[in-house]
């Protein structure tokens, strides 16, 4: 009988590179990353661009009001939900309100860290623009809070 083994290092390596594929996969199914609104001040505005937008040649018209949505993510312990409400004004935000009910304790705390930065993040800014990838250290909740976003511009649609 012939027997063979593969060395520890060859198996410690596949194991270690699946567990990368398993990471590059989890990543992919979150948000897009396709903005990333964490800038210091966001001093150069984006006058002209509608490149982000859901309509073709130009933004979508909303009527004005207060709307809410919820919205719902996956994190590695459990499936997170928290509630947006925006008030919009000529499709730009005026005030966003946040509301979790986090499940596992780590929420908590990036839920909170989520809620206290969003507002300098969305405040003064077209609903069209919005598409928040990271906020105060949390990106999981950022998918919740765009998917949120994307319900709430249906509701508004004029």
């Amino acid at each position: 009988m012939i027997r063979t083994t593969v060395p520890t290092s060859v198996r410690k390596g596949s194991a270690l590179l699946g567990i990368a594929g398993l990471f590059v996969l989890a990543g992919c199914s979150g948000a897009t990353d396709a903005a990333d609104t964490s800038s210091d001040g966001g001093s150069t505005p984006d006058a002209g661009s509608s490149s982000e937008s859901s309509g073709g040649d130009a933004t979508a018209t909303y009527a004005d009001g207060s709307y809410t949505a919820d919205g719902s993510y996956q994190t590695p312990e459990t499936v997170e939900k928290i509630s947006v409400t925006l008030t919009l004004a000529d499709g730009v935000v005026t005030d966003v309100e946040v509301t979790g009910d986090p499940q596992a304790p780590e929420t908590e705390q990036y839920q909170g860290q989520f809620i206290a930065g969003i507002a300098d993040e969305v405040e003064g800014k077209s609903i069209d623009e919005l598409n928040v990838s990271r906020v105060a250290g949390s990106s999981l909740t950022s998918g919740g809070f765009n998917a949120a976003v994307e319900s709430i511009k249906e509701q508004a649609a004029a």
